[in-house]
């Protein structure tokens, strides 16, 4: 194991920042416009991110990845989200919940057949878990099923507000192979888009992230190839619990990102709007809201950074239990939370501009709530927690 890191970023790791920041800021700016107005995606960003090797972040160059750590991912959705935060989204739900978790727990074969073509681009990966009854209670609430008939597994059942859904090309999907057994019947699947009894029901539309095409799955008798189960029948909740938290320490990465945005673009109104015959940066009331979006970030910064460094080789099927699960719990609580403070300040400085929807900070600010939402909701990240704290 590499020696752990302080809490100022190293050298590679500020390369790999900066890097993703100056590719981000030049292809993603121009595209924020149309993608909020219109909920459009870009079709070929994906392979222009790849071609820049920001793709396949965690996975090593012999299965086409960027050989890089789950640290220097999350610095990678950070530098994102400053720049265009749907594309943050929709590469964080890509690159992590989907390609990482292939890469953690698919075999040999699986991995070959599909890393390749995820980690250049060519790809967009998805994962499959939320059901319009199996929000919060994921696992327990879990109406998917599939059964095995030769060859194949059968799967049936619905998910809905999946990132990626309406464009992916491969996912990852959750279903209960045993409901007798609950939450410890679940199976791991890889789905292609062209798979009989596969299809998007729904495209929907959302208030912030707005061109990272969420929608809803069916699965109609959809027919997936055996060979397609990710490790071992009805174990797939040790894949999802260990996803869940690399996931939520990646996610608290682009509420980083979005509020140091924020602060710029909050510094420079103060400085240069005029009220009172002087830069509205000159009252007290507004120097302390910047001072305290500041502090707020660096906070953040701190506990993002250091929950990335302590999960960045977490072991495959850990995860779900101990420090980890308390501490990205932790992480993302704090971040999505803070974000959603910093973001009310933004507004509140830039006043009525702020509230017109094509500002940049009104962009950012519809973005903040589904960070206390995704990921598991505030509330159940307290919960994970507090059972951590008091177990045993």
């Amino acid at each position: 194991m590499a020696a752990p890191r302080s809490f100022t970023l190293s050298a590679d790791d500020r390369a790999v920042l900066e890097a993703a920041d100056k590719f981000a800021r030049k292809e993603f700016v121009p595209l924020a416009r149309r993608m909020d107005d219109e909920e459009w995606w870009p079709p070929d960003i994906f392979q222009k991110i790849g071609t820049a090797g920001f793709m396949g972040a965690t996975v090593p160059a012999e299965h086409g990845g960027a050989g890089m750590d789950l640290f220097s991912s999350g610095l990678i959705c950070q530098a994102f989200a400053r720049w265009n935060p749907a594309i943050a989204l929709s590469w964080a739900a890509h690159d992590n919940l989907c390609v990482n978790n292939i890469f953690r727990n698919a075999n040999e074969a699986q991995r070959r057949q599909y890393l390749p073509g995820l980690c250049n681009g060519t790809k967009i990966g998805a994962l499959g878990l939320t059901e319009p009854g199996a929000g919060s209670d994921a696992l327990g609430a879990m109406r998917t099923s599939a059964h095995r008939e030769g060859d194949h597994y059968i799967l049936n059942g619905t998910k809905i507000y999946i990132t990626n859904g309406p464009v992916a090309d491969v996912l990852l999907v959750y279903a209960k192979t045993a409901p007798e057994l609950g939450a410890k019947g679940i199976s791991a699947f890889i789905v292609e888009k062209d798979f009989p009894g596969f299809k998007v029901a729904q495209k929907l539309m959302k208030m912030g992230f707005r061109g990272s095409q969420t929608g809803e799955l069916v699965f109609d008798n959809c027919r997936v190839p055996a060979a397609n189960l990710v490790g071992k029948e009805n174990e797939g909740v040790k894949i999802v619990m260990s996803g869940l938290d690399l996931e939520r320490a990646l996610v608290a990465g682009l509420c980083v990102g979005i509020c140091e945005r924020a602060l710029e673009l909050s510094v420079e109104y103060a400085k240069t709007r005029v009220q009172f015959g002087k830069p509205i940066g000159s009252f007290q009331m507004v120097q302390a809201m910047l001072a305290e979006m500041y502090t707020e970030i660096e906070a953040m910064k701190t506990l993002v950074w250091r929950t990335l460094a302590e999960v960045n080789d977490l072991e495959v099927g850990g995860g779900g239990r101990g420090d980890a699960h308390k501490l990205t719990a932790a992480s993302i609580l704090y971040a999505g939370e803070a974000c959603n403070r910093v973001l009310n300040k933004a507004v509140q400085v830039h006043g009525g501009s702020g509230y017109i929807w094509e500002s940049e900070i009104n962009r950012l600010f519809r973005c903040i709530k589904i960070l206390e939402i995704g990921a598991g909701t505030s509330e159940v990240r307290k919960m994970i927690i507090a059972e951590e704290l008091l177990r045993g």
